[in-house]
């Protein structure tokens, strides 16, 4: 705790000696989530929160699911949280499988099992922000990298350290015909059925305002952890900002540039501290637990390290083009 108070005293001292840098870095969180995350974002939100709402989303994963149940053998409301994590990017993962856990459609094992591959960077974000900043020509090496990688680990997940998902399930009382009850998302709500219309509307209504509040705190986070680029800054000099992609990495990858691809590269898949600050604050009243994601993603990390390693080992001549 001393060490903590000597922090935060140093970086109020910071603010108030040095407020214009302090202005630049605030701002520069502010613009990236007014500009990037708001309109790439929010309507994802939305639109999820609207589903979970309306108890749509085994029907949205009946598309995948006949080719991930084979291979990761989940149930359908699994099979959304993986396709909303890798497609719409991070924090959709982890909203939405706090969600269904808040909501009593997933078990916990299987929100636990999710967080620690699903809650990635978008791929949207990945392909027209992130390669082109950091001068990439290549997709697909670095497409495996980023989804890739997380997708191996998940599947290799599933049969070591959560081989027991689905026990729990199995061991409820069986339905017709002695075959096991699947626990399903489409379940009636307590009350009975309401007008399509008013439904509709609540759950729009619902799904606004928890998105407005959601993505109000991760502006937050972004502009604290820019800001907080000010201690390096401060205390190394105008040095390279080789800590700031850890601290925030959207700002951190806009101050680097084309220095360091490799370095920035292993950054997006950690995906940085601030990421996992706005993690925890989709998951803190949950009971998953932060530390097991944070060791996943560090895990992660270092495969897709491996996998550049053998890239530079085995094609040379293309490796980081």
């Amino acid at each position: 705790m001393i060490l903590l108070t000597i922090l935060c005293l140093l970086f109020a001292v910071c603010i108030l000696t040095h407020s214009r840098l302090s202005l630049h870095y605030a701002s520069l969180g502010l613009e990236l989530w007014s500009g990037k995350m708001i309109p790439s974002l929010l309507p994802f939100m939305i639109l999820s929160g609207v589903m979970v709402r309306l108890q749509l989303t085994e029907k949205l994963a009946m598309v995948a699911y006949p080719a991930v149940r084979p291979i990761y053998r989940v149930r359908r409301n699994v099979c959304y949280c993986m396709l909303l994590g890798f497609l719409c990017g991070f924090p959709m993962g982890a909203k939405v499988t706090a969600e269904l856990l808040e909501r009593e459609k997933l078990t916990l094992r299987e929100a636990e099992y999710l967080l620690a591959f699903c809650n990635n960077i978008g791929p949207v974000y990945f392909c027209s922000f992130a390669l082109p900043l950091l001068g990439r020509r290549l997709v697909a090496p670095y497409l495996f990298g980023m989804y890739g990688i997380p997708l191996l680990y998940g599947l290799l997940l599933r049969f070591t350290v959560y081989r027991d998902i689905g026990a729990e399930e199995k061991k409820q009382a069986p339905g017709p015909k002695g075959r096991i009850r699947e626990l399903h998302i489409c379940e009636a709500a307590s009350g009975g059925p309401r007008p399509f219309p008013e439904a509709l509307l609540e759950a729009v209504d619902s799904s606004v305002r928890s998105s407005v509040q959601s993505i109000l705190t991760l502006g937050g986070y972004m502009i604290l952890f820019n800001l907080l680029n000010l201690l390096p800054h401060v205390l190394l000099g105008h040095s390279l900002p080789v800590l700031a992609p850890l601290l925030e990495i959207t700002g951190g990858l806009s101050m680097l540039g084309t220095a360091l691809p490799l370095y920035s590269l292993l950054c997006l898949s950690f995906c940085g501290f601030s990421c996992i600050a706005q993690t925890y604050s989709c998951v803190r009243d949950t009971g998953i637990s932060l530390s097991g994601y944070v060791i996943h993603k560090v895990v992660v990390t270092l495969l897709t390290a491996g996998f550049y390693l053998l890239w530079s080992l085995l094609s040379p001549a293309s490796f980081l083009r």
